[in-house]
């Protein structure tokens, strides 16, 4: 049997009780900032999930997250901000948190030993083939993460497995395996810690790729944000302005002629003699903005 690193204790944490409160600061910092370098080891699999769910959204299927505890949280975090920021539609995104909504007010454990709960948690989001589900576990042995991942491969869905310990019986059977091999935690076991960062930077780069991927990103600019409040429009315009070139006051003008799109603002001002052709000039090349703006400027 593997060891099983996450429970490992740290080298430097003698005595952590009574150290001076800023040693003790600087120990914490000091894992996870270790915890942070181990991300750079998986670039190469953080790449392959990202095709993979990229591929599932573009064709209309969904991209499904599940973990428990405290790596559940780090993939709901992640889900939760995908329409907002890439204008992803909310019933392409599926959210599967050991417990559901009573965990977010107690995280009780017994929920992540819950294998049945997964697989009707599974079935009931109506994972299917050509969908993608990416399954969270710092110890890549957690029953509800494991039976959430067997439930969609049975289902035909392709399956992204994320955990901390090399060997992980997680990464059994998985489509991308991704490992993130963090120290052992300050606090032993305390995996909300080190390797909750590790997940956090993770799932940051799986999902600003796959935002990338499906033509949301330009220059560094989220152009397919959902601008739903005072400083999200505000954002919107300076994307417009920072693109194109226009005036605050014609981008926050054609901003509102696009009915809010950014991507088709950018167009207008690009070049686009009215919505429906940039529009078309989108559908054409499957929502790349670069490769619309080159149709509609030539």
């Amino acid at each position: 049997m593997p060891s099983v690193k996450t429970e490992e204790r740290h080298d430097n944490a003698k005595g952590l009780d009574v150290m001076h409160p800023a040693l003790a600061l600087r120990l914490l910092a000091s894992g996870q900032q270790a915890a942070a370098k181990v991300v750079d080891a998986a670039i190469e699999p953080i790449s392959a999930a990202a095709s993979l769910a990229a591929e599932a959204l573009g064709s209309g299927k969904r991209l499904a997250y599940a973990g428990a505890g405290s790596s559940g949280l780090m993939a709901m975090a992640d889900a939760l901000e995908l329409p907002g920021t890439y204008g992803i539609p909310q019933d392409q995104i599926v959210i599967l948190l050991a417990g559901g909504a009573a965990s977010l007010t107690d995280l009780a454990g017994g929920y992540e030993d819950d294998m049945d709960l997964a697989r009707e948690d599974v079935r009931k989001a109506g994972i299917t083939a050509g969908d993608c589900l990416i399954s969270v576990s710092a110890s890549g042995s957690t029953p509800y993460a494991l039976a959430a991942a067997d439930e969609a491969r049975k289902l035909g869905a392709k399956v992204i497995a994320v955990a901390n310990n090399p060997g992980a019986a997680l990464f059994k059977d998985a489509d991308v395996a991704i490992l993130l091999q963090t120290p052992p935690e300050v606090v032993s076991g305390s995996t909300r810690m080190g390797a909750g960062t590790a997940q956090k930077i993770a799932f940051n780069m799986f999902s600003t790729l796959v935002g990338i991927h499906l033509g949301h990103v330009l220059d560094g600019h989220m152009v397919n944000l959902r601008a739903d409040n005072i400083k999200l429009h505000g954002r919107a315009v300076r994307i417009v302005t920072d693109i194109t070139g226009v005036s605050a006051s014609e981008a926050g003008r054609l901003i509102n002629a696009a009915s809010g799109s950014v991507k088709i603002a950018i167009l207008l001002a690009s070049g686009a003699k009215d919505v429906a052709a940039a529009e078309a000039a989108l559908n054409q090349t499957k929502q790349n903005l670069r490769q619309a703006i080159d149709i509609v400027s030539a």
